[in-house]
């Protein structure tokens, strides 16, 4: 290893990368740094990895920490290696003056580590995955995000999920809940790809419909966020082809570094305060140590979406 100035040289795996500024406060309340940032993603990358192969993944980064500017980059930049997979796919509808995107995918430690360094604070993945020769698959993962409207939290967000779980289980799906790392609490339902992006975006509208018919008292489909106060949006929206959610595994950029973690059915059972459901970065890899990879049946893509064959 060599020092100059703010630069730290290492070698990450086969490859060698030039990490700067560790020293850097990302998470002023805390006092979270950016040195710790990168430890914290190469000591979660055994399990992370998994679930960000073959994702093309949006950074949101924060180079003057979560109190400054962000931007979202979804084009890896023009500096990035030639040894991190990029995959060209069709811009999405919300993307101006351009036909491509250029993405990154991060499929080994170097490649995360890199990303890190960038500030990356936050990974945004799809739903869906891409071949050994880039062409986009069908989605693999279902996913209903929880989103409470105050004063409402992620406790009802988890009397919600206990609701929308048994729903699927009518219709023969296992569903997995992972927080969102900020206020709510996501689902997720690993599927076979065999189903269109359209049909799995239906599926999930008609669901979130039908269960603020059922309990409008506590679930709001509608996106408008009049209607949402002290009710829980069962967002659907998220399952559209051009969309992204938080990996999990990931780091929010809230006041402190939480991170997007998956959870037992038990502790949604047990939630009585929105504490019990907030993670962060240390936390998270203890838990690990204790639980392994509770996320891992998302790697399985075994179900079949209702009404296919």
């Amino acid at each position: 290893m060599s020092r100059e100035s703010t630069k730290v040289v290492v070698a990450v795996g086969d490859k060698t990368l030039t990490l700067s500024n560790l020293d850097k406060v990302l998470y002023p309340e805390t006092g979270f740094t950016k040195g710790e940032v990168i430890d914290y993603y190469t000591r979660i990358a055994p399990v992370m990895l998994a679930h960000l192969r073959d994702r093309p993944t949006t950074f949101k980064r924060y180079p003057d920490g979560v109190d400054g500017k962000f931007f979202f980059e979804k084009n890896a930049p023009s500096h990035t290696p030639d040894w991190v997979r990029r995959v060209t796919l069709p811009s999405p509808g919300s993307t101006k003056n351009r036909d491509t995107i250029d993405y990154a995918i991060l499929c080994d430690l170097p490649s995360l580590v890199w990303a890190a360094n960038l500030a990356t604070l936050e990974l945004h993945v799809p739903m869906w995955t891409v071949t050994d020769k880039g062409k986009a698959r069908h989605p693999d993962l279902l996913v209903f995000d929880l989103d409470p409207g105050p004063p409402a939290t992620i406790v009802e967000c988890c009397e919600v999920a206990r609701l929308l779980r048994d729903v699927l289980a009518d219709d023969g799906l296992e569903a997995v809940p992972k927080t969102s790392g900020s206020k709510g609490l996501q689902l997720y339902v690993p599927l076979d790809a065999k189903s269109p992006w359209e049909d799995v975006h239906g599926y999930a509208r008609a669901l979130a419909q039908r269960l603020e018919n059922e309990r409008g008292d506590l679930v709001v489909w509608n996106m408008k966020k009049e209607l949402r106060t002290g009710k829980v949006l069962v967002d659907w929206s998220q399952n559209n082809a051009a969309k992204t959610t938080i990996a999990v595994y990931s780091l929010r950029a809230r006041p402190a570094p939480t991170v997007s973690t998956p959870v037992t059915w038990d502790e949604v059972e047990g939630c009585a305060e929105p504490e019990d459901l907030r993670f962060t970065s240390a936390a998270v890899l203890d838990r690990i140590d204790t639980y392994g990879d509770l996320f891992a049946r998302c790697l399985d893509g075994d179900q079949k979406l209702p009404g296919t064959r």
